[in-house]
C-alpha cells in the first residue's frame, strides 16, 4: 500500500479531510524548501505537494509562475528538486509527497530514470499538468513498477468518459480543478463544485481533492465539507513572494495560513 492510499485511508477513518500544501522547490531559495516542508507538517499538513519550477508554466497564474521564475534564477531543476525530496525524507518516512509540474523536464532525464530516481528519495506521487491519460502508457508502467502514484486532474468540463478513464489510470488521489482557468483565480463557486464532485464520486472510487482558488480558511472548511482533500498554492506562494527576502517572515506566514486551515477544517469535521 502506497503512502498516500495509506494516508487517505486513516484520515477516512478519523473523518478527517487531508490538507495539502503547495510550494515551488527552491522558492525563494533551496535552502528555503526543506525546513518550509517540515514546517508545513508540523502545522498540519497531511500530504506535500512540491511544484517543479518549469519556464512555462502554461496553467499556473502569475504567482506560481513567479515563484518559477525565482526558482530558476537559483538554478533549480527536476534533479536538485529530487534531492529535496531526498533531504526531506532524511526526516520524515512518513508524509506522501507529490511532485506537480510540466512534462518537458521529466522527458529531458527520462521517464526511466525519473521513475527510477524518484522512487529512491521517496516520493509518492507525480501529477503532470500537460501529460493526457491517452499518452501517458509509457510513464504510467514505469511509475506502477517504481511503486509512484500517478495523479490526474480534472476540470469542470470533464466528461463522464473522461472522469471514468482517469479513475482507472490514477492512483492515489484525483485532483479537481475547481476553476476553469489558471491558478490563483478570483471566482470560486462553492456549490458548483459540489455538485461537480457528486457526480465524480459515482464514477470513481478514488478520494477527490480539490484546488485553485482556495485563498483562506473559511474556503478550505467549505470545500472540506464535501471533499476529501484541500489543496493550497497560490495563496502560500503568495505569502513567501510578499516576504520578499526575509524567510523567517515567509515561514511564519505559511504555517500561520496552514495551521487556520487544520483548525478550520477539523472544526467542520466536528461539526462545530
Amino acid at each position: 500500500m502506497s503512502r498516500l492510499t495509506a494516508k487517505f485511508q486513516a484520515l477516512g477513518q478519523a473523518r478527517r479531510t487531508a490538507l495539502i500544501p503547495f510550494i515551488t522547490a527552491g522558492d525563494p531559495t533551496p535552502a528555503f524548501t526543506v525546513p518550509a516542508l517540515h514546517a508545513l507538517v508540523e502545522a498540519g499538513a497531511d500530504v506535500l505537494e512540491i511544484g517543479v519550477p518549469f519556464s512555462d508554466p502554461m496553467a499556473d497564474g502569475p504567482v506560481i509562475q513567479r515563484a518559477s521564475e525565482r526558482a530558476l534564477a537559483h538554478h533549480m531543476s527536476l534533479r536538485k528538486t529530487l534531492a529535496l525530496v531526498g533531504e526531506f525524507r532524511q526526516r520524515d518516512q512518513d508524509t506522501p509527497v507529490v511532485l506537480m509540474g510540466y512534462l518537458n523536464p521529466v522527458e529531458a532525464m527520462g521517464y526511466a530514470a525519473f521513475a527510477e530516481q524518484a522512487s529512491a528519495v521517496g516520493v509518492d506521487g507525480v501529477l503532470t499538468v500537460d501529460m493526457p491519460p491517452e499518452e501517458s502508457s509509457e510513464l504510467l508502467v514505469l511509475l506502477e513498477r517504481a511503486g509512484i502514484d500517478p495523479i490526474f486532474l480534472l476540470a469542470p468540463n470533464s466528461t463522464e468518459q473522461r472522469i471514468r478513464k482517469m479513475g482507472q489510470l490514477g492512483r492515489g488521489y484525483l485532483y479537481y480543478v475547481a476553476l476553469k482557468g489558471v491558478t490563483g483565480a478570483a471566482h470560486l463557486d462553492l456549490a458548483d463544485v459540489e455538485r461537480k464532485l457528486a457526480q465524480i464520486r459515482g464514477l470513481t472510487d478514488l478520494p477527490l481533492g480539490v484546488g485553485f482558488g482556495v485563498k483562506n480558511a473559511g474556503t478550505a472548511a467549505a470545500i472540506g465539507r464535501f471533499a476529501d482533500a484541500v489543496v493550497v498554492g497560490s495563496a502560500l506562494v503568495g505569502r513567501i513572494e510578499a516576504a520578499g527576502e526575509d524567510a523567517g517572515r515567509a515561514l511564519s506566514d505559511i504555517v500561520e495560513l496552514i495551521r487556520s486551515m487544520r483548525e478550520a477544517l477539523d472544526a467542520a469535521s466536528a461539526g462545530v
